[in-house]
C-alpha cells in the first residue's frame, strides 16, 4: 500500500511517501543504507563514491545524478532512520518502520520545499519492492 501525506518529523514539517512491504524490516533496511545498492533502486543515481559502503552518521561521499556528481553527507544515522544533506542542503530522510510479521513500511520523508520530487520517490519505492521481493524469493 503506497502512502503520501504530510507529518511532523524530528527535521519539522515533511511529505511522507511510503509503502507497506512483504519483507523483514532489517532486510529493507540493509537495503537503503548499502550504498552499492542505491543506483538499483534509485531512479536518478547513476554511481555512488563513499566513505562508508553502509552509511552512518558522518559518511561523506558523492552520487552521480543525471549529467553531474554532487556531494553528500548523512547527518544521522539511528535505529532505522537516516538523514543526510545533499549539495549542504537538506534532502529526504529514509524510514524503515516494522510491521511484524516479516512486513516493514519504508517511507521517504521529503522537504515541503521537495515536493516535486514525490514521483521520484515513488518510483524508488518501487524499484525497492521489486529487488527486495525478488532478493526473498531467490533465497528460499
Amino acid at each position: 500500500m503506497t502512502r503520501v501525506r504530510t507529518t511532523r518529523t524530528s527535521d519539522g514539517r515533511r511529505l511522507e511517501v511510503s509503502n507497506v512491504l512483504s519483507v523483514p524490516a532489517a532486510d529493507a533496511w540493509d537495503a537503503i543504507i548499502d550504498t552499492m545498492q542505491w543506483p538499483e533502486w534509485s531512479p536518478i543515481v547513476r554511481g555512488v563514491e563513499s566513505t562508508d559502503r553502509r552509511i552512518r552518521s558522518g559518511t561523506t561521499g558523492r552520487v552521480r545524478l543525471p549529467g553531474v556528481w554532487v556531494p553528500f553527507r548523512i547527518t544521522e544515522c539511528t535505529e532505522r532512520r537516516w538523514t543526510w544533506r545533499v549539495t549542504g542542503i537538506p534532502a529526504a530522510g529514509h524510514r524503515v518502520d516494522d510491521l511484524g510479521n516479516d512486513r516493514c513500511r519504508i517511507v521517504f520523508e521529503l522537504p515541503i520545499h521537495h515536493a516535486g520530487s514525490a514521483p521520484v520517490s515513488l518510483r524508488a519505492l518501487e524499484n525497492l519492492e521489486r529487488l527486495l521481493e525478488d532478493e526473498a524469493t531467490t533465497v528460499q
